[in-house]
């Protein structure tokens, strides 16, 4: 198996969709299929344990098959030509019986997503963990809360922490929905009939369904792909719920901002020029991974567009689109988690930027304390006018205040203070910072 790239994906995503392991999952198919049509008794029952027993990946060439499938348009060809050829000659009439390419391929697909999406939950609840492990630290942990970049209002690390858990804790949800509605075998036989196995046709797909581990569609589903489309939108989903929390990572990253960087590690986040650079290394790849995973998306939408019973190019799009979303998506995930893992807070440059503007984050607070009384207009007026104030004088909002004769007619001097004090408005942090945490504790608790 040729190795996958390290910066590309993870190992165990690489392993799930290696040739080997696709080829592995269509002989899987094979193998049920054979017992399932003995069990209803199509095919004799030696065949099927002869058939069953030739379904070992180790004795096929897997860079062969692939070779052979560039000429025939399809792995299952050469696939089962090679199984035919390693079964017994009484055995080998019965080898694909009443199936269709599509059929196996598909099949295996969808085994290879159960695994591939089971490593990608697993590795959520990596990430929330270490968010949950954040948010609980940091309640009150005091920092700028930016819209447009720009400092807005105070709020506490631990809830932008908390937001990143609650998006990762939906993800998983999303995740189990997903598997419940997507893992389905496909067994259709040429144009979804199965009408090369009679009357046992339904009972065979049952069988071949159970014996896999996977549940039964209501038909056959060829050329109706939404299955592998809501797929692809629910990793795109994940994907861009990875790139939200490491984007915010590399922009506290910035050395004008400094609250946070990476776990730092030998060899990690240097430049080959710049001996004082820490880069986000992690973040940074988590980016990338997540634009590769997204940008994966549209082919599978754009390949819905099927043609009647058997697709031409649709279906065969999938084929590479869908592996690279899953690895893509997989990086994305792990970059993530290891960003978050070792993550380094600087709550004292946190406080420092939220004092850098002479303490004019806190004017919509000043505002709120006099609005009571003096009306949202005039408070807004007033508390902008001492803020351009602090601004041209070079103070801050708190000394203009304290001198505002018209501020201090409505205002005492303690309730300016207590309007200017950042970590007495920090509204419903805490509640929600509590919701999220018990959001995650119950998906946690459903995975145990």
């Amino acid at each position: 198996m040729e190795a996958a790239n390290p910066l590309c994906s993870t190992p165990a995503m690489a392993r799930v969709f290696a040739p080997e392991t696709h080829v592995a999952q269509m002989l899987a198919f094979e193998a049920a299929l054979a017992r399932a049509e003995a069990a209803v008794g199509l095919i004799p029952a030696e065949a099927a344990r002869a058939i069953a027993a030739a379904c070992r990946v180790e004795r096929f060439d897997v860079p062969a098959l692939y070779g052979e499938a560039v000429a025939a348009g399809t792995l299952a060809i050469p696939l089962v030509r090679a199984l035919t050829e390693r079964v017994p000659p009484a055995a080998r009439g019965y080898v694909h019986w009443g199936a269709t390419s599509q059929d196996a391929i598909d099949t295996a697909l969808v085994l290879q997503m159960r695994d591939g999406l089971a490593l990608l939950r697993a590795d959520l609840l990596a990430v929330g963990a270490a968010c949950a492990a954040l948010a609980e630290q940091h309640r009150r942990t005091l920092m700028p809360g930016r819209t447009l970049l720009q400092q807005a209002l105070p709020i506490p690390f631990g809830l932008k922490a908390a937001r990143w858990l609650a998006m990762v804790a939906r993800q998983v949800a999303r995740l189990d929905a997903l598997a419940e509605r997507v893992l389905v075998v496909q067994c259709g036989g040429a144009v979804g009939t199965l009408a090369a196995l009679c009357a046992a046709g339904l009972r065979v797909a049952e069988r071949v369904a159970a014996e896999l581990g996977l549940a039964v569609p209501d038909l056959p589903w060829h050329a109706e792909r939404d299955r592998i489309a809501e797929v692809a939108a629910g990793l795109g989903v994940i994907a861009g719920a990875m790139a939200k929390i490491a984007g915010d990572l590399v922009l506290l990253a910035q050395t004008e901002v400094g609250e946070a960087a990476e776990g730092a590690a030998p060899g990690k986040g240097g430049s080959s020029a710049m001996p004082q650079k820490r880069n986000p290394v992690d973040a940074t790849f988590a980016l990338a991974a997540a634009r590769r995973a997204i940008g994966q998306v549209p082919v599978i939408l754009g390949a819905m567009a099927q043609e009647h019973e058997r697709a031409a190019g649709g279906w065969q799009a999938e084929w590479a689109a869908l592996p690279d979303l899953f690895l893509a998506t997989a990086a994305a995930v792990d970059r993530t988690r290891s960003a978050l893992a070792g993550l380094e807070v600087d709550a004292a440059r946190m406080r420092a930027n939220l004092e850098l503007g002479g303490g004019a984050i806190m004017a919509e607070a000043l505002t709120m304390a006099l609005a009571p009384r003096l009306g949202p207009s005039e408070a807004h007026r007033l508390v902008g006018r001492a803020a351009a104030r602090a601004r041209e004088t070079g103070t801050t909002l708190r000394d203009v205040a304290l001198a505002d004769a018209e501020i201090r007619a409505v205002l005492s001097a303690e309730e300016v203070e207590r309007a200017l004090d950042p970590a007495a408005y920090l509204g419903s942090s805490e509640a929600f910072i509590d919701r999220a945490l018990a959001d995650f504790r119950a998906v946690q608790a459903a995975s145990a």
